[in-house]
């Protein structure tokens, strides 16, 4: 995964609180109004190994964080506490669970934005389809269309959708 600064136009908050992963499950757990007992029957668990995830002792395993994204509707990064900054790489907007992408069955695609894939498709066929589009987009009094596209030539072929084009 490519980390590439976002730029001011972006918002992000300026605040990011980060959690624990045994935090977040017992937030979510509570959230959702789920005993441990409930969670375990709907993750296929015991009760003990939810009450080890919550005090820290151990964290889901891959197939149960799947299940767990799921059933709470978050990404694996944000039941993780968010631990990696992601960005789509298609056009290179910071991720969170609002803007990610999801597959036609549901499940998160964490390397994609909802505005460039959706659907199980890519919306842009091009990169200078989506570069004149965030150009467009993009530029201000500030920020004119000539830089916009400078910056746009420099960031977006680097990111995985556009550099697996070029190989």
């Amino acid at each position: 995964m490519l980390f590439i600064p976002a730029p001011r136009w972006y918002n992000i908050p300026e605040v990011m609180i980060y959690m624990d992963t045994k935090d977040i499950i017992l937030q979510l757990r509570t959230k959702n109004g789920l005993s441990q007992e409930e969670l375990a029957a709907k993750a296929y668990v015991t009760r003990q190994a939810v009450s080890r995830w919550e005090t820290g002792e151990t964290v889901p395993n891959t197939e149960t964080l799947k299940l767990l994204s799921t059933l709470f509707d978050v990404s694996i990064n944000t039941l993780l506490g968010s631990p990696r900054q992601l960005v789509c790489q298609c056009c290179g907007m910071p991720l969170d669970d609002s803007s990610i992408s999801r597959e036609p069955d549901g499940s998160f695609n964490e390397e994609y934005c909802k505005w460039c894939y959706t659907g199980g498709k890519f919306v842009y066929t091009s990169l200078e389809e989506l570069t004149d589009f965030l150009v467009g987009h993009m530029s201000n009094e500030k920020f004119p269309p000539e830089q916009a596209r400078a910056y746009l030539g420099e960031l977006l072929p680097k990111l995985n959708h556009w550099s697996r084009d070029r190989k």
